[in-house]
């Protein structure tokens, strides 16, 4: 049996500082790569939340106005007094008429 020949009696000596920096560097890269994996879903997480929020947001944008999305109370409360207003005006429009073009009635 020769040196160059390889068999169950064959010892193969490596040292130690080596095997030890090859699993270093192994578990180095895994790490590495975890962490890099975790940080792109996070932040991929983030992107949708703002598109999210963005959609949203054009949507109140468009419909708020158009009063799709309801109003506030403060807008109910002023809607009531336009209206009692507009209906007082009508009838002392209808009072200014009535006077403006009343016949006068002689005894």
């Amino acid at each position: 049996m020769t040196d160059e020949e390889i068999g169950e009696a064959k010892q193969v000596k490596t040292n130690l500082g080596f095997m030890a920096k090859v699993f270093g560097t192994a578990i180095f890269v895994v790490y590495s790569g975890a962490m890099i994996y975790a940080r792109l879903n996070t932040l991929e997480m983030e992107i949708l939340r703002l598109q999210h929020d963005v959609t949203m947001n054009a949507e109140f944008r468009i419909k708020w106005p158009r009063g799709e999305l309801g109003a506030l109370p403060d807008d109910a409360e002023q809607n009531m007094r336009h209206t009692f207003i507009e209906k007082q005006m009508q009838k002392h429009e209808e009072q200014l008429e009535k006077i403006r073009y009343q016949v006068p009635q002689n005894p």
